[in-house]
């Protein structure tokens, strides 16, 4: 782990995000206190384009979910109720 000054941090920005993409943790800080800690993240995984249907038969969407919504509901979304 090293600390930096924002100062020599910001002047050779590229170098040291190459040494946190190779593991290392950089503490920066500001005269000499610390601030803030880069550490690198973990490497995301692939993404998998999830399969369409796959939760067919897990549930069923009832009659009434395709009712129109009352007055006063929609009045909330509209900004027109009152509490």
């Amino acid at each position: 782990m090293i600390e930096l000054n924002v100062h020599e941090a910001k002047t050779h920005l590229s170098r040291y995000l190459a040494r946190v993409e190779a593991g290392e943790t950089i503490i920066l800080c500001r005269h000499n206190r610390p601030i803030a800690e880069v550490r690198p993240i973990a490497a995301r995984t692939a993404y998998r384009k999830r399969r369409f249907g796959i939760d067919e038969g897990k549930f069923e969407v009832p009659p009434e979910f395709f009712e129109p919504l009352p007055d006063d509901l929609i009045g909330y979304f509209s900004g027109e109720a009152e509490d």
